[in-house]
C-alpha cells in the first residue's frame, strides 16, 4: 500500500513514532505495509535491549498508519494490541514490522504484525484492532484526521 503522502502529512503532527525512531515504508501489495526502528536509547531496555513496549508501539502505528490509508478521511485508532516477545534484540540491530491487514470491516480493522530483526528472525508478534471513525467537525479543524 502506498503511505508517502499520508507519512507526510502525519509527520508534521506525530510524537511517538518519531521520538522511538519509526520510519514507515511504503509495498506493492495494497492490504500489507512495513516499518523499520533502530534500536537505540530511544528504545531500548537499560540492559541493551529492545523495549517490549517499543515492539507493541511499533506495532500499534503500523497499523494505525494502514487502517488512515484504508480510509482517507477517517481515524483509526488502537483499541486493541497484544503480543508475544519471542527473542531479545540488542542494541544497534534494525527491527522491521510486516503488518498485514487480516479483517477490514466498516468500524473495525484487525491487524497482524510480524516484528522481525535483521537475520530475518521473528522477534514479536502482534494483533492490532484498530476502531475506525468519521471525526466530528470540531475534531478536523484540530487537526484530528491526522492522528494515529
Amino acid at each position: 500500500m502506498n503511505i508517502d503522502e499520508l507519512v507526510k502529512r502525519i509527520s508534521k503532527t506525530d510524537g511517538l513514532s518519531k521520538t522511538l525512531g519509526m520510519h514507515f515504508i511504503s509495498t506493492p501489495e495494497p492490504d500489507t505495509l512495513q516499518a523499520t526502528m533502530m534500536v537505540d536509547e530511544r528504545n531500548r531496555q537499560p540492559f541493551g535491549f529492545l523495549s517490549g513496549g517499543a515492539s507493541l508501539a511499533l506495532a500499534e502505528n503500523v497499523a494505525g498508519i494502514g487502517s488512515l490509508a484504508l480510509c482517507p478521511g477517517q481515524i483509526a485508532v488502537g483499541i486493541n494490541v497484544s503480543g508475544t516477545h519471542v527473542q531479545a534484540v540488542s542494541e544497534g540491530d534494525i527491527v522491521t514490522a510486516f503488518a498485514k491487514i487480516v479483517h477490514k470491516g466498516r468500524t473495525l480493522h484487525t491487524w497482524q504484525v510480524d516484528i522481525k530483526n535483521t537475520a530475518g528472525e521473528v522477534i514479536c508478534t502482534v494483533q492490532v484492532t484498530n476502531y475506525v471513525f468519521t471525526p466530528k467537525k470540531d475534531n478536523q479543524k484540530k487537526g484530528a484526521e491526522t492522528k494515529v
